[in-house]
């Protein structure tokens, strides 16, 4: 009897035993790892908004784009963070990084999205290795306007070498920094382009000389949650490119009525051409083919000239300024191209009413693309201001270089 109660001690003793280190184990994995790997220290462990603070707080409502999203503890190590940011019903992860101490985590972009709900959780250690989880949401500011950047030329286009990247903006930009800062435009092969304010409603962007034939170019837009001006962001966020056709350049000699196309540096005709009569001369200088119109209505009160003319039908019309100058067919004057000049300003070729292709309007609009440069010399007229359309050609590179906001 005494050797089965002997035996019957010794096994409770192993039970105890037993249990006692499956509760060090229970403990190592409830708090964290203490000295030898056999638990953490006896004693209540903190909350969890003690050991990992972040900022901003949970349940912030409204939270400004410029504050700072931070996750730290006094003591002890990060030892996962996942943050993810719903917007626009899409849910995206934030990448950021922990410190080298492990004390700190810090988004990789610090500043936060409007309109967005932010998602934190973070698994840490406390310095007696206590291990701790925390959950914190917060939403950011939704703000009540917007704007927007309108873009030339139009994604996946094919444009002439003279074409320029221009943005006109929905709102006024009062700080053009910020804005230029979120427009990149790039080139393949690498040239260097650089922005130019004109006002506050448009920026472009330009090389020094025409682009070469073949060039690839894209534009990111990242004006999304861009303050242009108090309390309105930037709503875009996208990304589109254009490529650089052949070269064509022609050069319109007023006093010769003339106009030289070359494609590639090769002449392929010279056109008869009509200017602008003396009391309407014609802009002289460099400018972009911004729109072309197989036909169009002309009416004079449009662009100053009262009623002095309104043409229902004016045909192979290519729009060269915002003023209004245009390169078009002129059937209403058939003997003024290649003698007088008799237009309001425009340049006319030859054409017939409802545009013929073998007329030589026709002819230079079926090989004409958008982009393309035609300069103008010998004109009793001023030339043409860099805003006014796609003119920016006509300003010196460092006077360019220095109408860009970051410096």
């Amino acid at each position: 009897m005494r050797h089965l109660q002997g035996r019957a001690r010794r096994a409770g003793a192993a039970l105890a035993a037993v249990l006692t280190w499956v509760g060090l184990l229970a403990g190592c994995t409830a708090g964290g790892s203490g000295p030898l790997g056999l638990g953490a220290p006896i004693g209540k462990p903190p909350a969890p908004e003690d050991v990992i603070r972040v900022t901003p707080g949970d349940g912030s409502k409204a939270v400004r784009p410029d504050q700072r999203l931070r996750i730290k503890l006094p003591g002890g190590r990060l030892e996962k963070v996942a943050v993810v940011k719903s917007q626009d019903a899409q849910d995206s992860p934030v990448p950021g990084h922990i410190s080298a101490d492990g004390l700190t985590w810090r988004p990789d972009d610090d500043r936060l999205a409007l309109a967005a709900k932010y998602t934190v959780d973070v698994v840490a250690l406390d310095s007696q290795g206590r291990r701790s989880a925390r959950h914190t949401t917060f939403t950011t500011y939704v703000p009540d306007k917007r704007f927007i950047g309108y873009v030339t030329p139009e994604n996946r286009a094919t444009v002439g070498t003279g074409m320029i990247v221009s943005l006109s903006f929905s709102t006024d930009v009062t700080d053009r920094a910020a804005v230029e800062r979120a427009v990149h435009v790039t080139a393949r092969p690498p040239v260097e382009i650089r922005p130019h304010w004109f006002g506050r409603h448009r920026l472009d962007f330009r090389p020094e000389h025409y682009w070469k034939p073949g060039t690839e170019v894209t534009v990111g837009l990242r004006l999304r949650d861009v303050e242009a001006a108090k309390g309105i962001y930037g709503l875009q966020s996208k990304t589109f490119s254009f490529t650089v056709g052949r070269s064509q350049v022609s050069l319109v000699d007023v006093e010769k009525h003339t106009m030289q196309v070359r494609r590639d540096g090769r002449l392929l005709a010279t056109v008869p051409i009509t200017a602008g009569a003396p009391e309407h001369p014609t802009y002289n200088g460099k400018m972009v083919v911004m729109e072309m119109l197989e036909e169009t209505r002309m009416n004079g009160q449009t662009v100053g000239f009262g009623g002095e003319y309104d043409i229902p039908d004016v045909p192979h019309a290519m729009r060269l300024t915002d003023s209004g100058t245009f390169l078009h067919g002129n059937y209403w004057s058939p003997d003024a191209p290649g003698s007088a000049n008799v237009s309001h300003g425009c340049v006319g070729l030859r054409d017939v009413k409802g545009g013929g292709s073998d007329t030589p309007a026709g002819w230079f609009f079926d090989r004409s693309l958008i982009g393309d440069v035609v300069e103008v010399v010998h004109s009793k007229d001023k030339t043409v201001a860099p805003d006014n359309g796609l003119s920016g050609w006509n300003m010196g590179w460092q006077e360019w270089k220095a109408g860009g906001a970051v410096k």
